[in-house]
């Protein structure tokens, strides 16, 4: 580590906080990262179960490419550390009219299946759904996800350069609106709707353009050998192996400054000095200023309100019967108005989708303890947050017999995790798990993004730019990362250093390699 290697705090140890302090370790920075919680993962945690850790955040991994970059660039290879097992089927889904319908990594395969479930003309209509999703990632994937700062002009650029691009967007009109306009059976838009709650949003209130999150599913969906969770370890260990500090239950209190810039963090263990802090949990904490004055003016209330959704999510082990479960499984409520109506009135749905994620699928006996977790979309803390636990499991496996779905045993209050509970995990989050909401066409010009009004304070994760996601707020630490290795650099070569022989220089070198961010 050299004298002139910047000393970075980044307070967060979720994925994009983790994928920047590999990336800025492997660069010789000194990297301090501070964690609330006893393990790194963020949102991607663990809960303990008489089968193991079961995965009770994220567990959809997509855009592998994402990953193969972030290893590639600190001299590793994603495959000599994990084991990613590409799903044969993307998702079951289940409808409560009887109908079924496996969407499958091979593309001949899901219309095979969508033609056979829905009729020819629904085969016709997929085709065309998803080649419009196809085109509109291709599109907006650079000026929009791939970089660090979007503006409208860049990616007014990109449209005016391919004006088909425009009917494809669909600008003024929501996402359920293209749905019902792309599919004359109202179970496929039901089925491609629930893609606008991968981001935290309604598709009766999410823009058209959402549509192309189905092609970042479509180019592949794969299980991590181990749990999510390994993903978020090996990136720490790294991390770690590159000289970066990591403590956990250690939460930050205060973020400080001196002469208007920042000047490190202060903990209940003590002060920690940095020259630069990065800021991995959910901006509005800054805005609402629980980090105190210090990082107050770096995010504005626009940056982080109104709020995206929240969920009811169980994590247990137990042994199911009478259903074929895949290893993503989605179970369709029956009206998906009356769902995302209670959850705009703040309420929680009684009339709800539920997704199943089953982490030990085709690794288990049939009689076996198996590892579940379950999904069910909420509002940020509803009305009456201690009154929703006993009726949203009552609910819920209801539901599941309904669908002719049990376990045994059924898991108890323990189990669940409230938008509440995920408020107090994740502070000033108020539950929302996706930061702030994806309603309307700006709203991805909104969020803030990796450099902040307060001159050495950053940000990354889900709340920041490029969004929510696993791969999201991976690219999210790649930017923060690129940021702060910028703007030392600058800060180098703008400061005059005293050399032999009287010459004054800056030098813009830092650490064992330039950032190939």
């Amino acid at each position: 580590m050299k004298a002139d290697s910047p000393k970075i705090t980044v307070i967060g140890a979720g994925i994009g906080g983790l994928a920047a302090a590999l990336r800025l370790s492997h660069q010789g920075c000194d990297v301090t990262v501070l964690d609330m919680h006893s393990a790194p993962g963020g949102k991607m945690r663990t809960v303990a179960s008489d089968a193991g850790p079961v995965d009770a955040g994220p567990t959809v991994l997509t855009m592998r490419p994402v990953f193969e970059a972030l290893f590639a660039d600190v001299d590793e290879t994603l495959d000599d550390h994990l084991t990613l097992q590409p799903l044969i089927t993307l998702a079951r889904h289940y409808w409560d009219d009887g109908a079924t319908l496996d969407l499958n990594a091979d593309p001949a395969t899901s219309l095979a299946n969508v033609t056979a479930t829905f009729g020819t003309k629904a085969g016709q209509e997929f085709e065309a759904f998803s080649a419009r999703a196809q085109r509109l990632f291709k599109a907006f994937d650079a000026p929009m996800m791939r970089t660090a700062e979007p503006n409208k002009m860049a990616v007014t650029k990109t449209v005016l350069a391919q004006p088909s691009l425009i009917p494809d967007m669909a600008p003024h009109q929501t996402m359920a609106g293209l749905l019902k306009r792309s599919f004359s059976d109202p179970r496929l838009a039901q089925l491609f709707g629930r893609y606008a709650t991968y981001v935290g949003g309604s598709p009766y209130a999410a823009p058209a353009i959402l549509s192309l999150i189905w092609q970042a599913e479509a180019q592949g969906v794969w299980s991590v050998q181990g749990g999510m969770h390994q993903l978020a370890q090996t990136i720490a260990s790294l991390a770690k192996a590159r000289g970066a500090t990591f403590h956990y239950n250690t939460p930050v209190t205060r973020i400080t400054r001196q002469n208007g810039r920042i000047s490190g963090v202060q903990t209940d263990a003590g002060h920690f000095p940095a020259d630069m802090v990065l800021f991995n949990g959910d901006p509005r904490a800054l805005e609402a200023g629980l980090l105190g004055e210090g990082g107050k003016a770096a995010v504005s209330k626009n940056h982080v309100t109104p709020r995206s959704l929240s969920a009811f999510v169980h994590a247990f082990a137990a042994v199911p019967s009478g259903v074929d479960l895949a290893h993503h499984t989605v179970f369709f409520g029956h009206d998906p108005k009356a769902e995302f109506n209670a959850i705009a009135k703040g309420e929680m749905p009684t009339d709800a989708t539920l997704y199943l994620c089953a982490q030990d699928h085709g690794q288990a006996t049939p009689d076996a303890l198996q590892r579940f977790e379950i999904i069910m979309n909420g509002p940020p803390i509803p009305r009456d947050p201690e009154k929703e636990k006993p009726p949203c499991q009552t609910q819920i496996f209801k539901r599941f017999r309904d669908f002719g779905l049990t376990f045994s045993p059924t898991p108890g209050p323990d189990a669940l995790t409230t938008p509440q509970g995920f408020d107090a995990l994740f502070p000033a989050s108020l539950g929302s798990l996706y930061g702030r909401s994806p309603h309307g066409l700006m709203a991805a010009f909104k969020r803030p993004t990796a450099r902040t009004k307060v001159p050495g304070l950053y940000l990354c994760g889900g709340g920041a730019h490029p969004g929510a996601g696993v791969p999201m707020a991976t690219l999210s630490g790649q930017h923060a990362a690129a940021a702060i290795m910028t703007d030392h650099a600058s800060t180098l070569t703008s400061r005059p250093m005293a050399m032999r022989g009287g010459t004054l220089t800056g030098s813009a070198t830092v650490g064992r390699k330039q950032s190939p961010s």
